[in-house]
């Protein structure tokens, strides 16, 4: 089985389908994206797809094998296909906040918050502030 992502304005998914191997092979019995993308364009009468990885998160692989970590994350309903670095993405959180591409992330400028202790997991949380450009640990 096969997931692709329907993509529509700006490129953010609006839904994701499954198509079966069968109907992605090319001719000569090998998954192709591109028959894929065709098939479902064919039945929907819809031309933008991409195909997701449903193992693929962070750009890791569920498997442990990295290489095989396709389009940095599986795409969701409301991701974005970043077309210049061929991954999904969530929307942007924050204006400061900067893509990283190798974890197919956003991160803040300063880097991901805080760890807290394992006392704190339960009464606290941190949230970032945007206008200080930092995290700030909050009761929950």
């Amino acid at each position: 089985m096969a997931h692709y992502a329907k993509l529509g304005a700006n490129n953010k998914v609006i839904a994701v389908h499954v198509v079966a191997d069968k109907d992605c092979q090319n001719a000569d019995g090998i998954e192709d994206e591109e028959v894929g993308r065709q098939f479902l364009e064919r039945i929907h009468s819809w031309p933008l797809w991409k195909k997701t990885s449903y193992n693929t998160a962070g750009n890791k692989h569920n498997s442990g094998d990295d290489s095989k970590a396709f389009r940095g994350n599986y795409a969701g309903i409301g991701m974005i296909y970043d077309e210049d670095n061929d991954i999904f993405i969530n929307k942007k959180p924050y204006a400061s906040w900067v893509l990283n591409t190798a974890e197919a992330r956003w991160q803040s400028p300063v880097g991901d918050a805080p760890e807290l202790t394992e006392e704190e997991m339960t009464t606290h949380k941190y949230d970032w502030d945007e206008a200080n450009g930092s995290w700030n640990k909050v009761a929950i």
